[in-house]
Protein backbone atom coordinates (compact mmCIF):
# COMPACT_ATOMS: atom_id res chain seq x y z
CA UNK A 1 0.00 0.00 0.00
CA UNK A 2 1.61 3.80 -1.32
CA UNK A 3 0.55 7.02 -0.38
CA UNK A 4 0.40 9.18 -2.55
CA UNK A 5 3.46 12.23 -2.70
CA UNK A 6 2.29 14.07 -5.27
CA UNK A 7 -0.87 15.01 -7.63
CA UNK A 8 -0.87 14.34 -11.29
CA UNK A 9 -3.47 15.65 -13.82
CA UNK A 10 -3.15 15.00 -17.96
CA UNK A 11 -5.57 17.67 -19.96
CA UNK A 12 -6.59 16.81 -23.58
CA UNK A 13 -5.48 19.87 -25.71
CA UNK A 14 -8.72 19.53 -28.12
CA UNK A 15 -11.27 17.52 -26.13
CA UNK A 16 -13.76 18.23 -23.60
CA UNK A 17 -11.99 18.78 -20.46
CA UNK A 18 -11.77 15.77 -18.04
CA UNK A 19 -13.81 15.62 -14.77
CA UNK A 20 -13.10 16.94 -11.54
CA UNK A 21 -11.51 14.37 -9.37
CA UNK A 22 -13.69 13.01 -6.11
CA UNK A 23 -12.89 15.02 -3.08
CA UNK A 24 -10.59 13.41 -1.07
CA UNK A 25 -9.24 11.05 -3.83
CA UNK A 26 -5.18 9.88 -3.40
CA UNK A 27 -3.94 11.30 -7.09
CA UNK A 28 -6.13 13.16 -9.32
CA UNK A 29 -5.79 12.01 -12.45
CA UNK A 30 -7.03 12.55 -16.29
CA UNK A 31 -6.54 11.32 -19.84
CA UNK A 32 -7.69 12.27 -23.26
CA UNK A 33 -5.89 11.75 -26.27
CA UNK A 34 -4.82 14.17 -28.61
CA UNK A 35 -2.98 14.29 -31.85
CA UNK A 36 -1.15 17.34 -33.40
CA UNK A 37 -3.03 18.80 -36.53
CA UNK A 38 -1.48 17.94 -39.92
CA UNK A 39 -0.88 21.07 -40.84
CA UNK A 40 0.85 22.47 -37.37
CA UNK A 41 4.25 22.51 -38.07
CA UNK A 42 7.15 21.22 -34.99
CA UNK A 43 8.78 24.10 -33.23
CA UNK A 44 12.56 23.72 -33.07
CA UNK A 45 14.14 24.10 -29.53
CA UNK A 46 12.07 25.85 -26.48
CA UNK A 47 13.63 28.94 -25.56
CA UNK A 48 14.19 29.17 -21.96
CA UNK A 49 12.57 32.34 -20.44
CA UNK A 50 13.62 33.59 -17.23
CA UNK A 51 11.17 33.06 -14.30
CA UNK A 52 10.68 36.26 -11.85
CA UNK A 53 12.09 36.34 -8.53
CA UNK A 54 9.43 34.94 -6.28
CA UNK A 55 6.93 37.19 -4.86
CA UNK A 56 5.13 37.04 -1.88
CA UNK A 57 4.28 34.84 0.06
CA UNK A 58 1.00 33.19 -2.06
CA UNK A 59 3.50 32.97 -4.97
CA UNK A 60 5.07 29.61 -5.95
CA UNK A 61 8.20 28.75 -7.33
CA UNK A 62 9.47 25.46 -8.85
CA UNK A 63 13.82 25.40 -7.95
CA UNK A 64 14.35 24.11 -11.75
CA UNK A 65 11.21 26.57 -12.89
CA UNK A 66 12.19 28.01 -16.43
CA UNK A 67 8.74 30.02 -17.14
CA UNK A 68 6.39 31.92 -15.14
CA UNK A 69 2.37 32.33 -15.42
CA UNK A 70 0.07 34.34 -12.88
CA UNK A 71 -3.29 31.95 -11.92
CA UNK A 72 -5.64 34.42 -10.32
CA UNK A 73 -3.63 36.47 -7.63
CA UNK A 74 -0.19 33.88 -7.62
CA UNK A 75 2.76 34.19 -9.66
CA UNK A 76 3.79 30.16 -10.68
CA UNK A 77 7.05 29.15 -11.68
CA UNK A 78 6.60 26.19 -13.16
CA UNK A 79 9.31 23.82 -14.70
CA UNK A 80 8.11 23.21 -18.45
CA UNK A 81 9.04 19.22 -19.79
CA UNK A 82 8.72 18.64 -23.65
CA UNK A 83 7.94 14.79 -24.21
CA UNK A 84 6.87 12.48 -26.53
CA UNK A 85 3.31 12.12 -25.75
CA UNK A 86 -0.23 13.27 -26.57
CA UNK A 87 -0.96 15.17 -23.77
CA UNK A 88 -0.48 17.92 -21.09
CA UNK A 89 0.42 16.90 -17.73
CA UNK A 90 0.28 18.29 -14.86
CA UNK A 91 2.63 17.18 -11.59
CA UNK A 92 2.41 18.52 -8.32
CA UNK A 93 5.07 17.55 -5.51
CA UNK A 94 6.94 19.18 -2.26
CA UNK A 95 8.70 21.07 -5.09
CA UNK A 96 6.41 22.66 -6.90
CA UNK A 97 4.52 22.34 -10.57
CA UNK A 98 6.07 20.95 -13.28
CA UNK A 99 4.25 20.59 -16.96
CA UNK A 100 4.75 17.95 -19.18
CA UNK A 101 3.94 19.20 -22.80
CA UNK A 102 3.91 17.71 -26.59
CA UNK A 103 7.09 18.86 -28.56
CA UNK A 104 4.72 20.10 -30.89
CA UNK A 105 2.36 22.27 -28.59
CA UNK A 106 2.91 26.03 -28.48
CA UNK A 107 3.27 28.28 -25.36
CA UNK A 108 -0.24 29.91 -25.58
CA UNK A 109 -1.56 26.60 -25.39
CA UNK A 110 0.01 25.12 -22.49
CA UNK A 111 -0.73 28.92 -20.65
CA UNK A 112 -4.25 28.23 -21.53
CA UNK A 113 -4.55 24.50 -20.51
CA UNK A 114 -2.64 25.85 -17.13
CA UNK A 115 -5.34 28.61 -16.68
CA UNK A 116 -8.07 26.41 -17.41
CA UNK A 117 -7.43 24.12 -14.02
CA UNK A 118 -5.37 27.23 -11.94
CA UNK A 119 -8.41 26.01 -9.49
CA UNK A 120 -6.90 22.64 -8.82
CA UNK A 121 -3.11 23.90 -9.74
CA UNK A 122 -3.29 26.61 -6.54
CA UNK A 123 -5.24 24.04 -4.43
CA UNK A 124 -2.59 21.49 -5.03
CA UNK A 125 0.23 24.06 -4.64
CA UNK A 126 -0.79 24.94 -1.32
CA UNK A 127 -1.81 21.77 0.31
CA UNK A 128 1.75 20.17 -0.70
CA UNK A 129 2.64 23.97 0.76
CA UNK A 130 1.27 23.18 4.08
CA UNK A 131 2.58 19.61 4.32
CA UNK A 132 6.18 21.23 4.04
CA UNK A 133 5.54 23.65 6.72
CA UNK A 134 3.80 20.59 9.34
CA UNK A 135 7.07 18.07 7.89
CA UNK A 136 9.52 21.08 9.13
CA UNK A 137 7.25 21.51 12.42
CA UNK A 138 7.41 17.49 13.18
CA UNK A 139 11.40 17.21 12.52
CA UNK A 140 12.69 16.22 15.41
CA UNK A 141 15.91 17.68 16.93
CA UNK A 142 17.98 14.48 18.63
CA UNK A 143 19.03 16.15 22.02
CA UNK A 144 17.96 15.73 25.28
CA UNK A 145 14.13 16.30 26.30
CA UNK A 146 13.17 16.40 22.45
CA UNK A 147 10.12 14.79 21.57
CA UNK A 148 8.38 12.43 18.88
CA UNK A 149 5.28 10.71 18.35
CA UNK A 150 5.17 6.90 19.37
CA UNK A 151 1.90 4.84 18.97
CA UNK A 152 0.36 7.93 18.59
CA UNK A 153 1.80 9.39 22.16
CA UNK A 154 4.93 12.00 22.48
CA UNK A 155 7.49 10.30 24.16
CA UNK A 156 10.40 12.67 25.88
CA UNK A 157 14.26 11.74 25.16
CA UNK A 158 16.39 11.56 28.37
CA UNK A 159 20.08 11.21 27.89
CA UNK A 160 20.83 9.21 31.23
CA UNK A 161 24.16 7.06 30.98
CA UNK A 162 23.16 4.87 34.03
CA UNK A 163 20.75 2.87 31.88
CA UNK A 164 21.83 0.46 29.55
CA UNK A 165 20.62 1.18 25.54
CA UNK A 166 17.01 2.47 25.47
CA UNK A 167 14.39 1.78 28.17
CA UNK A 168 10.54 3.02 28.35
CA UNK A 169 9.38 4.76 31.38
CA UNK A 170 5.63 5.61 31.95
CA UNK A 171 4.26 7.86 34.40
CA UNK A 172 0.52 6.96 35.02
CA UNK A 173 0.38 10.21 36.98
CA UNK A 174 1.05 12.93 34.38
CA UNK A 175 -0.59 16.03 34.39
CA UNK A 176 -3.14 16.80 31.99
CA UNK A 177 -1.07 17.89 28.35
CA UNK A 178 2.22 16.49 29.80
CA UNK A 179 3.73 14.12 27.92
CA UNK A 180 3.61 10.54 30.12
CA UNK A 181 6.28 8.93 28.01
CA UNK A 182 9.93 9.19 28.38
CA UNK A 183 12.80 7.21 26.59
CA UNK A 184 15.75 7.00 28.46
CA UNK A 185 18.58 6.36 26.66
CA UNK A 186 22.52 5.28 27.78
CA UNK A 187 24.19 8.21 26.43
CA UNK A 188 26.53 11.13 27.80
CA UNK A 189 24.86 14.46 27.38
CA UNK A 190 27.23 15.56 25.15
CA UNK A 191 26.34 12.68 22.91
CA UNK A 192 26.01 13.83 19.20
CA UNK A 193 22.60 14.03 17.18
CA UNK A 194 23.69 11.06 15.32
CA UNK A 195 23.71 9.29 18.27
CA UNK A 196 21.22 9.79 19.62
CA UNK A 197 19.14 9.16 16.54
CA UNK A 198 20.74 6.04 15.93
CA UNK A 199 19.71 4.74 19.54
CA UNK A 200 15.97 5.74 19.29
CA UNK A 201 15.55 4.35 15.43
CA UNK A 202 17.18 1.40 16.71
CA UNK A 203 14.90 0.68 19.52
CA UNK A 204 12.08 1.94 17.28
CA UNK A 205 12.58 -0.45 14.97
CA UNK A 206 12.88 -3.51 17.61
CA UNK A 207 9.16 -2.21 19.22
CA UNK A 208 7.55 -2.28 15.46
CA UNK A 209 8.77 -5.54 15.04
CA UNK A 210 6.98 -6.55 18.35
CA UNK A 211 4.10 -5.30 18.12
CA UNK A 212 3.46 -5.81 13.77
CA UNK A 213 4.28 -9.96 14.99
CA UNK A 214 1.19 -9.24 17.60
CA UNK A 215 -1.08 -7.72 15.14
CA UNK A 216 -0.42 -9.91 12.24
CA UNK A 217 -1.06 -12.99 14.15
CA UNK A 218 -4.16 -11.48 15.48
CA UNK A 219 -5.41 -10.57 12.16
CA UNK A 220 -4.22 -13.35 10.08
CA UNK A 221 -6.45 -15.67 12.27
CA UNK A 222 -9.35 -13.42 12.09
CA UNK A 223 -9.06 -13.78 8.04
CA UNK A 224 -7.71 -17.26 7.68
CA UNK A 225 -4.49 -16.43 6.43
CA UNK A 226 -1.06 -17.69 6.93
CA UNK A 227 2.10 -14.91 7.16
CA UNK A 228 4.83 -16.85 6.30
CA UNK A 229 7.18 -14.42 6.34
CA UNK A 230 7.33 -10.42 8.11
CA UNK A 231 9.87 -8.11 6.98
CA UNK A 232 10.14 -3.90 8.19
CA UNK A 233 10.92 -1.87 5.21
CA UNK A 234 11.78 1.58 5.50
CA UNK A 235 10.49 2.71 1.85
CA UNK A 236 9.45 6.45 1.28
CA UNK A 237 6.25 5.90 -0.54
CA UNK A 238 5.01 2.83 0.68
CA UNK A 239 3.63 1.58 3.95
CA UNK A 240 3.67 -2.34 3.45
CA UNK A 241 3.25 -4.30 0.57
CA UNK A 242 1.75 -8.61 0.27
CA UNK A 243 2.87 -11.27 -2.18
CA UNK A 244 1.28 -14.63 -2.83
CA UNK A 245 3.57 -16.32 -1.06
CA UNK A 246 2.94 -15.17 2.55
CA UNK A 247 5.59 -12.42 2.54
CA UNK A 248 4.08 -9.20 4.44
CA UNK A 249 6.60 -6.27 4.54
CA UNK A 250 5.66 -3.34 6.47
CA UNK A 251 7.19 0.22 7.33
CA UNK A 252 9.19 0.29 10.86
CA UNK A 253 7.85 4.12 10.96
CA UNK A 254 4.33 2.89 10.91
CA UNK A 255 5.31 2.72 14.89
CA UNK A 256 4.64 6.40 15.23
CA UNK A 257 0.87 6.12 14.80
CA UNK A 258 -1.54 4.93 16.91
CA UNK A 259 -2.50 1.42 17.20
CA UNK A 260 -5.83 1.80 14.92
CA UNK A 261 -3.65 3.09 11.73
CA UNK A 262 -1.55 0.10 12.53
CA UNK A 263 -4.05 -2.32 12.39
CA UNK A 264 -5.44 -0.62 9.36
CA UNK A 265 -2.27 -1.05 7.46
CA UNK A 266 -1.74 -5.03 8.90
CA UNK A 267 -5.31 -5.81 7.88
CA UNK A 268 -5.02 -4.04 4.71
CA UNK A 269 -1.71 -5.91 3.64
CA UNK A 270 -3.15 -9.36 5.11
CA UNK A 271 -6.53 -8.74 3.17
CA UNK A 272 -4.21 -9.08 0.00
CA UNK A 273 -3.43 -12.60 1.06
CA UNK A 274 -6.91 -13.09 -0.09
CA UNK A 275 -7.68 -10.90 -2.73
CA UNK A 276 -4.68 -9.48 -4.46
CA UNK A 277 -6.55 -6.69 -5.95
CA UNK A 278 -8.20 -3.39 -4.70
CA UNK A 279 -11.72 -4.65 -5.54
CA UNK A 280 -15.05 -4.08 -4.10
CA UNK A 281 -14.15 -7.71 -2.52
CA UNK A 282 -11.27 -6.22 -1.36
CA UNK A 283 -12.37 -3.94 0.25
CA UNK A 284 -14.99 -6.31 1.94
CA UNK A 285 -12.43 -8.14 3.36
CA UNK A 286 -11.09 -5.26 5.32
CA UNK A 287 -14.35 -3.99 6.47
CA UNK A 288 -14.73 -7.29 7.91
CA UNK A 289 -12.06 -6.61 10.57
CA UNK A 290 -11.70 -2.82 10.39
CA UNK A 291 -15.49 -1.83 9.89
CA UNK A 292 -14.13 2.01 10.23
CA UNK A 293 -11.27 1.82 7.45
CA UNK A 294 -11.83 4.43 5.63
CA UNK A 295 -11.63 7.07 8.47
CA UNK A 296 -8.54 5.58 9.90
CA UNK A 297 -7.32 5.02 6.25
CA UNK A 298 -8.48 9.10 6.24
CA UNK A 299 -6.42 9.65 9.16
CA UNK A 300 -3.21 8.19 7.82
CA UNK A 301 -3.12 10.59 4.56
CA UNK A 302 -3.85 13.39 6.94
CA UNK A 303 -0.80 12.89 9.16
CA UNK A 304 3.10 13.84 9.04
CA UNK A 305 5.55 11.95 10.45
CA UNK A 306 9.02 13.41 11.05
CA UNK A 307 11.63 13.44 8.26
CA UNK A 308 14.20 10.70 8.95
Amino acid sequence: MSTPMADAWQLSLFDAPAPAPAPGAAGATGAFAAAPPADRPVPGPTPVAAAPAAGPSADYRHPQADRSLRLGDCLVAYQLRRARRKTIGFIVDGDGLVVSAPRWVSFGEIESALREKSIWILRKLAEQRDRRRRVEAARVEWRDGAGLPFLGETVILVLDPRVAGAQLNTDGQALPGVPRLTLHLGLPQQAEPAQIRDLVQSWLQRQARRIFEERCAHFAQRLGVTVRRLSLSAAQTRWGSASHDGSVRLNWRLIHFGLPVIDYVVAHELAHLREMNHSPAFWDVVRSVVPDYEQVRGSLRAEVLPPL
